[in-house]
């Protein structure tokens, strides 16, 4: 007992003070209209994120980006803070995430003198994470003061020296040839482990966003994610999926819950 204690003081005196999870969800999705709020298994799409993040034990404050008025009132239902809505011109539909977060930073230490260590990225379109893959992804980038950042990865059914795409001249060209002469018709054994990012977790230092300008930087280590764990929502067959594998009890999940404060 007195060997564990030890263990967690010293991994408790390596976290950083402060890391800032934030889950951002726009109102205007367009291949399922209003798809943050509506129930997958009975809460609202976005609620499993933010279950996902306030489970977390090194998540110091979770916070929702978006412009939507009901979508921030369903979030802080579900125990989420809801500092400031996303202006417009930051909830277009090809609006990338990077300015959605240097937008929510710049917010914070403005109006309130507020800066963290890392900043977690939980998208909710992929809802299903592993118990532990929050506080894993943390704890890599702090043992990893070299990192920029921490990407959720699994290893894809298909490897892309094996892919195509199409010339100008109507002719199949490889996507990738690399150090290998027609790997597309090599044994896949013999071709590089590959990883495909999952979109569950991204984690990042404060100074790859502000000062890099960036969401991920060139140093970036993966933490692993069961591929039973992928579900990225994007369509209805998504949906149907995903709410199967939640109701099957197939894979242990943080549940929603409405908070009570």
């Amino acid at each position: 007992m007195v060997e564990d204690a030890g263990e967690d003081a010293n991994t408790d005196q390596a976290r950083p003070s402060e890391v800032l999870a934030i889950v951002q969800a726009r109102g205007g999705s367009k291949t399922i209209p209003r798809k943050n709020l509506r129930l997958l298994a009975g809460h609202p799409l976005i609620a499993y994120s933010i279950a996902s993040g306030l489970a977390a034990k090194s998540v110091t404050r979770l916070i929702i980006s978006t412009d939507d008025a009901e979508i921030a009132s369903v979030c802080r239902a579900y125990g989420a803070e809801v500092p400031f809505l996303r202006p417009a011109e930051f909830a277009k539909d090809a609006t990338p995430d990077l300015p959605l977060f240097q937008h929510a930073l710049e917010w914070l230490e403005k109006y309130e003198g507020y800066q963290p260590d890392l900043i977690v990225q939980l998208r909710p379109t992929s809802p299903l994470r592993p118990l532990d893959v929050v506080d894993r992804a943390i704890a890599t980038l702090v043992a990893s003061p070299q990192a920029d950042c921490v990407r959720g990865v699994t290893i894809p059914n298909q490897n892309p020296y094996k892919m195509w795409r199409l010339g100008e001249d109507g002719f199949l060209k490889p996507l990738l040839l690399g150090e290998f002469k027609e790997p597309y018709n090599m044994p896949r054994q013999y071709l590089p482990t590959v990883y495909w990012q999952t979109g569950h977790i991204d984690v990042i230092r404060y100074e790859t966003i502000v000062e890099g300008r960036s969401l991920t930087g060139e140093r970036v280590l993966p933490v692993m994610i069961d591929p039973f764990y992928w579900v990225d929502i994007d369509t209805e067959a998504d949906w149907t999926y995903a709410e199967w594998l939640i109701n099957s009890n197939r894979l242990p999940i943080h549940q929603p819950y409405l908070s009570t404060v």
